[in-house]
């Protein structure tokens, strides 16, 4: 019987793998041999892609920087409206910060010279694009700046209980008064 042949892997696949263990066991999970493991290839393919593990290290954090911030963007600016657009923005980040680890261990890891760049970067894109749209919501820059910073705060301690005390976070069915109340404090004037 003839066997399958195996897709050939490809960059991607080894980022989405190595941000997947990032999530699960932090930075130091970002490691050749058990990531080969888990994608069943050898290091020879992990070798034909990247040429030591900073460079996977790089990509991941790419990969990671364009699927939780620059698709959220992508898919929140499809929205005409500023507030519904700011409002599906909160209620997306804040429901995935209660499924995904990965942001935890990527500041539980700022000091590294190749985490801490990218999570500055990443910091000032999120809250940029949040004070453009308390911008347009005709909030002065200087406002608008203020309580872009104060909502990525709240998200940043939001996702910090999500992951270490959960159970003092609002039920499921309260998911929407809770974005209420986030909403009406960021929008009080």
């Amino acid at each position: 019987m003839a066997q399958e042949a195996k897709r050939r892997l490809t960059a991607d696949d080894w980022a989405d793998a190595a941000l997947e263990a990032l999530g699960e066991r932090g930075l130091t999970a970002v490691a050749v041999e058990p990531l080969a493991a888990r994608l069943g290839a050898t290091k020879g393919s992990f070798y034909w892609h990247f040429p030591n593990r900073e460079a996977l290290v790089a990509a991941t954090l790419d990969r990671w920087e364009q699927q939780r911030t620059e698709a959220v963007i992508a898919e929140a600016e499809v929205i005409a409206d500023p507030e519904q657009r700011l409002r599906r923005l909160l209620g997306r980040v804040i429901a995935s910060a209660e499924r995904s680890t990965t942001e935890m261990s990527l500041l539980a890891h700022a000091d590294h010279p190749l985490v801490g760049p990218v999570l500055a970067r990443v910091a000032e894109r999120r809250i940029s694009y949040v004070a453009k749209l308390f911008g347009d919501l005709g909030f002065p820059p200087e406002a608008a700046r203020s309580r872009a910073l104060f909502a990525y705060s709240a998200y940043l301690g939001h996702n910090q209980i999500a992951h270490a005390t959960p159970e003092i976070l609002p039920a499921a069915n309260a998911a929407r008064s809770y974005l209420d109340q986030v909403m009406a404090a960021l929008l009080a004037r």
